[in-house]
């Protein structure tokens, strides 16, 4: 871990700590606010939609100016998005938070690129460690979140309204770590620039398919059962220190195992290590339709977490074995687009399913994503075991 790194991974937290209060509280925020109850995860859904319509212009951004002039200008509308939606709530108008969260959702797509980024602050021996290791910084979203929620959310007269002023701050604290940041220079395009491979050229390759496929699936199940846990535990009358506990133990289970993912990964191989998420996965849901008792939301959510570092971490080394230097830019733009519009679809169907059809058809419509991800990771085990296999005879 070199200072560029360490500093990464805090911004990295302090993007955690963002999202985790948005999951927190857009979803509640939005089932005071909105006009029908189905409606109450749209701003949880509005964030990620935000999310995938900004990838383009994001890449765009990284493309010409660099990462930290692209990072630092998604650190300024998470600063004003976050002042817009203090004043959404203290006017209680829903339509302006849920505009609020479409347009932050550019921030979003910044923070999602900061893995990447890691990969390029280390030497290439050991960029799945730098990406893991920079994961990792999302345990400081992990404690702050939750608390920050928590905390805040009664600090004015309106509630909620504190929490999103308190996000502002957040905004401004990164923009001043970003700052100390030194991000390889941007190499300005010439005519002799290589160009590389097709957005299709990449993705006829079967490791990238399976890559976006495995962070899209993956993200999109932590989505689906993230976002309705607030809601679910709410229909249980459970008060929101509950739900502050169960985000809380859910977060640790995301980045705590960003410590030894990239040394798993290195020992074991990428496949091995994703098909442990997808184990993971299957057995929060076991856990989660076993009871809705407190312990047993920590237990499924901490899972959960865990199931999502480790793919997530995977997808992250397997994808960046697929491009060029070159290719960067369109590669991981296609590969969070698909994150984004997954999760956009997820935090929809979420609110939905958890109000109108139950915690149970939840987790069990989450079952079928996970082993249509577990099978895609199957078959591309097979096909690399095969191809392998023929390249040793001849």
């Amino acid at each position: 871990m070199n200072r560029n790194l360490w500093l990464l991974a805090a911004v990295q937290g302090l993007f955690l700590t963002n999202n985790i209060v948005f999951i927190a509280i857009n979803g509640l925020v939005g089932l005071h606010l909105a006009p029908h109850g189905w409606m109450a995860t749209l701003p949880v859904m509005g964030y990620v939609v935000g999310g995938a319509l900004s990838t383009g212009l994001v890449a765009a951004s990284q493309r010409r100016w660099g990462r930290k002039v692209s990072f630092q200008l998604g650190l300024l509308v998470a600063l004003v998005s976050a002042l817009s939606c203090a004043l959404a709530v203290m006017h209680g108008n829903f339509w302006l938070l849920l505009a609020t969260t479409v347009v932050a959702g550019f921030y979003s797509a910044n923070g999602q690129l900061y893995r990447f980024a890691a990969g390029e602050l280390a030497a290439l021996a050991h960029r799945e460690k730098a990406v893991s290791l920079v994961l990792a910084g999302g345990l400081i979203g992990a404690v702050t979140g939750p608390n920050l929620a928590n905390l805040t959310r009664n600090l004015l007269s309106v509630p909620f309204a504190g929490a999103y002023l308190t996000l502002a701050a957040v905004a401004l604290l990164s923009m001043l770590l970003m700052a100390f940041i030194r991000f390889p220079p941007v190499v300005p395009a010439t005519a002799n620039t290589p160009k590389g491979r097709t957005l299709s050229q990449l993705m006829q390759q079967p490791a990238f398919l399976v890559s976006m496929l495995a962070a899209a699936l993956g993200y999109g199940v932590m989505n689906l059962l993230m976002a309705a846990t607030p809601l679910a535990m709410q229909l249980c009358k459970y008060p929101f220190s509950d739900v502050a506990l169960v985000l809380e133990w859910h977060v640790i289970g995301m980045f705590a195992p960003g410590f030894f993912t990239g040394h798993l990964i290195r020992r074991l191989g990428v496949l091995p290590v994703m098909l442990a998420g997808v184990v993971l996965n299957a057995a929060c849901i076991a856990v989660a339709l076993s009871g809705q008792d407190v312990h047993q939301f920590v237990i499924a959510l901490l899972l959960l977490g865990m199931g999502w570092n480790l793919l997530f971490t995977g997808s992250t080394t397997l994808a960046m074995q697929t491009y060029q230097p070159e290719e960067k830019d369109r590669a991981q733009a296609i590969i969070n687009f698909g994150v984004f519009a997954t999760m956009a679809v997820t935090a929809f169907a979420s609110g939905a399913l958890v109000t109108a059809s139950g915690w149970k058809l939840l987790n069990q419509v989450s079952l079928l994503l996970v082993l249509f991800t577990g099978s895609a990771l199957v078959w591309l085990g097979i096909r690399q075991k095969r191809r392998r296999a023929s390249q040793h005879k001849n």
